[in-house]
């Protein structure tokens, strides 16, 4: 089998690999240290719940996947967010579908990220409070605005390629903290963050200030690769994300984003995480790893095997 076959086997095949592994839908308790939560980075994508994929055929409802991701695992991350801001009503729901130990992060909106935003996809709210030359424009940044259930997870602020290390780049992320007042990690997408010249300043910053670092699993030697650099920067929270390794895909441009996160990660390259994971959760109250190669059911296999290594070795 090639390479790049064994990453990308198909849906059947990364069935085979999670049958006879059982749901682990409560928080894994590291000792000497907090809660490991693992879960995907969607639990509604259409290549996810396609019949016979993940979800069984009873659940064919958005409450009733819910109902059953939940049961699977104790953590999701919310990616909607990023495009457009979520109904207080959906996510009321949200909460009464999951038990009391489950978890929702949240990624923020683009607007909080240094990234446009389209006016017409603004909360109403929003939309009304602007001023008439921003209300009248295609699309805002968020420094164009006007000052503004326990189940909350974080708030991911995942910064694009384009945002390099500054001075600005930095009260970028702490103008977002204090605007949503919430728990927020830092994501970020340009190598620069983490270069001979930055990376002790990179990871200083978000220690003094107590903002956890989003560490991640994804393709290398691109612009936009940040090194699989394990690092906890607050005592509350610490994050990883695995977004697959599709070198080839990973800056190409018109690729169906789900494309690029289609990976199937192997057992020996989940095992490598297991003791920085282990780590991480000793100096944290909460960890929280989420799959982010939301391929079919690529992320949940990859849940599901990286959360039995994890109780392995407990």
């Amino acid at each position: 089998m090639t390479a790049e076959k064994a990453h990308d086997p198909g849906v059947e095949a990364a069935a085979r690999r999670a049958a006879p592994l059982h749901p682990v839908a409560e928080p894994i308790q590291v000792g000497g240290g907090g809660e490991v939560r693992v879960g995907t980075a969607s639990w509604t994508d259409p290549t996810m719940i396609a019949a016979g994929v993940f979800y069984p055929p009873e659940a064919n409802s958005a409450e009733e996947r819910l109902r059953y991701y939940a049961g699977q695992f104790p953590l999701v991350e919310v990616d909607a967010s990023y495009y457009a801001i979520p109904a207080a009503e959906t996510a009321k729901l949200w909460v009464e579908r999951t038990p009391a130990h489950f978890r929702f992060d949240i990624k923020a909106h683009a607007l909080m990220t240094g990234q446009p935003s389209e006016v017409k996809r603004l909360p109403k709210a929003i939309r009304e409070a602007l001023p008439e030359e921003l209300a009248a424009k295609t699309r805002i940044y968020g420094k164009d605005l006007p000052g503004e259930a326990g189940k909350l997870g974080a708030v991911f602020l995942q910064f694009p390629r384009w945002v390099f290390p500054s001075h600005e780049s930095r009260r970028l992320i702490l103008d977002a903290r204090r605007r949503l007042e919430v728990e927020v990690a830092a994501e970020f997408r340009h190598h620069s963050w983490f270069n001979e010249k930055n990376a002790e300043r990179t990871l200083r910053f978000l220690e003094e200030n107590q903002v956890p670092y989003v560490m991640v699993d994804g393709p290398q030697g691109l612009k936009s690769s940040i090194p699989p650099l394990a690092a906890v920067t607050s005592p509350e929270l610490a994050v990883i994300r695995f977004h697959g390794r599709r070198a080839d895909l990973w800056e190409k441009p018109n690729v169906p984003v789900v494309e690029r996160f289609r990976y199937l990660y192997d057992e020996d390259e989940l095992a490598d995480w297991v003791p920085r994971i282990r780590e991480a959760a000793r100096k944290t109250k909460q960890t929280h790893v989420l799959m982010n190669n939301c391929f079919g059911n690529y992320g949940t296999t990859n849940a599901r095997e990286l959360s039995a290594l994890l109780k392995e070795q407990l």
